[in-house]
């Protein structure tokens, strides 16, 4: 499984933009696509693991959220942040059509079509943060300021405190 981390389109982003950042890669274990997982592949804490959630809301249809592989989503108050009533989680199977990839190696970055994306404020706590490179087994590293711009990402508290 090593060595398969190629530039991913996610990658060609950041190129584009002159972000810097750092392509890391992990072992794939098939039972288990956490963040947390990630992170112990890694040996990275979790809160500074991001893992990228597609959601859909009735009013404002797809969305992105990425927030902390420890932490858990904070339906109904992103729900309110997206002036929806409702959200939830799209199905696995809609993912790769919705996004051009797949569960466990989700990116933020260049998905198929630019949603709306909200990154959890706890990432400005941090000089560097990693999300998915868009496919399982990479990673990429960068600072959560980069992410933002990449990503046009809104800063919200995301997560159940």
């Amino acid at each position: 499984m090593w060595g398969i981390v190629k530039k991913t389109n996610a990658a060609r982003l950041l190129d584009s933009l002159g972000i810097t950042y750092e392509l890391l890669e992990y072992h794939v274990d098939e039972e288990d696509l956490s963040a947390e997982h990630v992170a112990l592949e890694l040996n990275l804490p979790a809160e500074q693991v991001f893992k990228t959630m597609v959601l859909r809301g009735e009013r404002s249809g797809v969305f992105v959220c990425c927030i902390p592989g420890s932490e858990e989503l904070n339906l109904k108050g992103v729900a309110r942040i997206t002036a929806n009533k409702k959200v939830d989680l799209v199905s696995t199977k809609e993912i790769v059509g919705l996004t051009g990839y797949v569960r466990g190696g989700c990116s933020p970055l260049a998905m198929k079509k630019q949603y709306p994306t909200f990154l959890d404020a706890s990432a400005l706590s941090f000089d560097f943060i990693v999300v998915s490179a868009g496919v399982r087994g990479g990673q990429i590293r960068l600072a959560p300021q980069d992410l933002i711009i990449a990503s046009k990402a809104t800063i919200e508290e995301l997560t159940i405190s």
